[in-house]
């Protein structure tokens, strides 16, 4: 099997070399006229892109069939099998293939093959100069990480297992047997978190190879972003989908009570996702305006390197992180050059074409008033980009130079806290007036006309909220500003307890904090209404136009606009995430307490107590799993609120006896508008039960407003764009493959096209435009 898997490596290897140099060699000649020759290269190109593809699919197959047929042959799997039992046993079995360093990057590597055999497929019949460089480029990239994995010993998924694990017989030794997958990971969310993370990585690879083949073929229409539209939507999905699955996996599988703890390898996924945001706005504007070239192609071209820069965190050993793989000297070689690469090669690029990808007339990228929709895209993207950089420092600032600002410390959540929340609401704040702006300038009567109802209806929610901030919220506050002031000091006023005093710095002074919150609802409240009358002014335009009742006009925007109303549906959800946000990171409750425990009569001494909640102790069991080799240690509580039993709870600690390992298992009683969440830790040296309990509120609100993201995300992917739109697309595609022979030519036509496009814009005032 090793062989075999070794031999694959060297195929897909070839296969990239050889494609490289049969796509850049066939450009060459059709550029020099030798059309014939030229069109055989590039073909044999799009083949070897196909074949490398195969060989991947073979070595990851080799992987997959060893974890399922036990056969420990091959060093990884035997170091990330899984021994679980169960309905989900299987995905466990399968997790193992990308479960650690060496598997997840081969794994990485295959779907950027599978992408770009995609774009080898499409492009195999018409062989168009732009998508035959944008598959050059992505195969550059798919050379380094199979070059990585067949020429560092570290990297190898292939290396046979020491024959020290083995015994005469040819059974696994004790220390062998201590072998296998992490039981933290072993969980269903957690397995499949990391493959939706790589698919998103994976592919916004493409348009990032779209941007810079652009460059090459000096092809300025919005072709390119036409072609890679779709895969930037798509991996941004995925990559939304992955970095929400890890949420829910850390929420109920790490036992600490949250979803989001500002963990480096966290952010390294939120990083490309974020300019990701810039990235597909900007396409919106290239797509309907032809303005923001520059910012397509270098936005493209940032959100590749972010992509980057989150294997580099992960997998350099620069940061300490649960989720981090270990140091490994070529990835940190490796990525490195690839992160710098892909920023120089889109700066150096758009210097040479500066000119065809400039404005198509003066001023078409300048800001000519704040008060506009093109104000509101580019500040967009200056405020996704600008905190993604800021992101990447503050998570690798442990690793920098003492003399640099945050060199060498380890950053608080409670600093990066500080800087998410505000920079988040101005975000939101500005997705909330976007869609009631005009182009260039906004005409004042027409901004109220848009503005009103949904303002006036946002401002009854608004009211709703604080009632609720007033009922709810500032009590809870108030009550944990004195829990932690009495936990962090001494009756002296010494310092008690560390974490309770950053909580308590995080928490204040109050008038920001609680001003913050306020902000923060009034912005949800805009942003929830003014999406949700787009999504009603939208479907009414439809149905108004083709006469339609307001199922068909739903359809009808689904097959024609789409992107308008995944759009709307997106930021309707952001703003019920908004509100979740608040509730659940800024106004939890928890509580820490140890209660005494009789083991002969199994009673607890006292109930748990938190807000209007009362646990009681009931029992506990300790049971072995079929496997035999987990043992859950569990508790049983009743669970009331104000004196009306609610249900029961049985927090878990799962013990793997072989690795030694351990999971804190929560159990959770969920309510519309809070969750109540106990972890048991176990026995005290004291024979005490040690209980964490916390109440989470507006927590629902953020699984539900992800999932309306999610949702909004997948109708703009899938959706169609009209046969308006269609026929575009043909039309560029028929201009695209003279660009690399006359590109100025070509430039000056789309130009005049883009100026005639952005005067029927300017003519339109409908809400479908945006």
């Amino acid at each position: 099997m090793s062989t075999i898997g070794l031999i694959g490596l060297l195929v897909a290897f070839a296969g990239v070399v050889v494609s490289v140099v049969c796509l850049l060699a066939g450009y060459v000649m059709s550029r020099k006229k030798v059309s014939h020759t030229g069109d055989t290269l590039m073909w044999g190109g799009h083949v070897a892109a196909i074949v490398s593809a195969l060989a991947l699919t073979l070595c990851c197959g080799i992987l997959v069939y060893c974890f399922f047929s036990g056969d420990m042959s091959i060093e990884y799997v035997l170091n990330q099998h899984s021994d679980a039992s169960g309905e989900f046993a299987w995905l466990y079995k399968l997790s193992g293939l990308w479960a650690g360093r060496q598997g997840s990057l081969l794994f990485w590597a295959w779907l950027i093959a599978i992408f770009n055999a995609v774009v080898a497929v499409r492009n195999l019949k018409a062989l168009r100069k732009l998508d035959s460089m944008a598959l050059m480029v992505a195969q550059l990239v798919l050379a380094a990480f199979v070059g990585v994995l067949l020429f560092s010993e570290s990297n190898m998924p292939f290396t046979v297992t020491p024959m020290r694990y083995f015994s005469s017989n040819g059974q696994l030794t004790a220390a062998a047997s201590m072998l296998g997958m992490n039981t933290l990971l072993e969980h269903w969310a957690m397995a499949i978190h990391p493959p939706t993370l790589f698919v998103g990585y994976a592919g916004l690879t493409i348009p990032f190879a779209y941007a810079v083949g652009a460059l090459i073929v000096n092809d300025s229409s919005k072709e390119w972003v036409i072609r890679s539209q779709r895969y930037a939507l798509f991996s941004w999905l995925f990559l939304g989908i992955g970095i929400g699955l890890g949420a829910v996996w850390a929420y109920v599988v790490l036992g600490w009570g949250g979803y989001w703890g500002w963990d480096p390898v966290e952010n390294a996924s939120l990083l490309s996702w974020i300019v990701g945001v810039a990235l597909i706005h900007s396409f919106t504007v290239y797509r309907q305006r032809g303005a923001f070239k520059r910012w397509s192609v270098m936005c493209a071209c940032l959100t590749f390197a972010f992509v980057v820069v989150g294997t580099f965190i992960s997998r350099s050993g620069l940061v300490q992180s649960v989720h981090a793989f270990e140091g490994d000297p070529v990835s940190l070689v490796l990525f490195g050059v690839l992160i710098v690469a892909s920023l120089v090669v889109g700066i150096i690029g758009l210097v040479i074409r500066r000119k065809s990808f400039g404005p198509a007339e003066s001023g078409d990228d300048e800001v000519e008033s704040m008060v506009s929709r093109d104000a509101a895209y580019y500040f967009n993207n200056v405020i996704m980009v600008v905190f993604a950089i800021l992101l990447a420092y503050l998570t690798i600032a442990s690793a920098l130079p003492t003399w640099l600002p945050f060199g060498g410390q380890q950053v608080s959540t409670g600093t990066f806290d500080a800087i998410a929340r505000p920079l988040g609401i101005i975000y939101l704040a500005i997705l909330a007036v976007c869609p009631l702006l005009g182009w260039r300038r906004t005409q004042g009567k027409q901004f109220v006309k848009r503005a009103k109802v949904p303002g006036i209806c946002a401002l009854v929610l608004f009211a709703v909220l604080m009632v609720y901030f007033v009922a709810y919220l500032v009590p809870t506050y108030n009550d944990n500003l004195a829990y932690y002031l009495s936990q962090a000091y001494t009756a002296e006023g010494l310092v008690h307890d560390e974490s309770a005093v950053e909580m308590l710095s995080t928490m204040q002074p109050s008038w920001y904090y609680l001003g913050l919150t306020v902000v923060g609802l009034l912005v949800a409240s805009l942003l929830f209404f003014n999406s949700l009358f787009m999504i009603g002014r939208a479907i009414n335009a439809h149905k108004s136009a083709h006469s339609c009742g307001i199922g068909s006009a739903l359809v009808g925007m689904v097959a024609h606009r789409a992107s308008a109303l995944g759009g709307f549906v997106a930021h309707f959800g952001m703003a019920i995430i908004l509100v979740g946000l608040i509730g659940s990171s800024m106004f939890v409750t928890e509580r820490v307490q140890y209660i005494g425990y009789d083991e002969e009569t199994d009673v607890a001494s006292s109930d748990l107590v938190i807000q209007d909640f009362t646990l009681t102790y009931t029992g506990n069991e300790v049971v072995q799993d079929p496997n035999g080799d987990d043992i859950f240690y569990r508790v049983f509580f009743d669970v009331y609120r104000d004196g009306d039993f609610i249900g029961s709870v049985d927090p878990t600690i799962q013990f793997v006896q072989s690795t030694q390992q351990q999971k804190l298992v929560a159990s959770v009683i969920g309510f519309p508008t809070e969750d109540l969440f106990v972890v048991y830790r176990g026995m005290s040296t004291d024979g005490e039960l040690a209980m964490d309990v916390r109440v989470n509120p507006l927590i629902s609100e953020v699984w539900v407003g992800f999932f309306l993201l999610m949702a909004g995300v997948v109708i703009a992917t899938v959706g169609g764009r009209g046969a308006s739109r269609k026929l575009s697309e043909e039309n560029a595609s028929d201009k695209s493959d003279k660009a690399g022979q006359s590109g100025e030519e070509v430039t000056e036509t789309k130009d005049e096209q883009t100026k005639d496009e952005q005067a029927a814009t300017e003519q339109s005032d409908n809400v479908l435009d945006y």
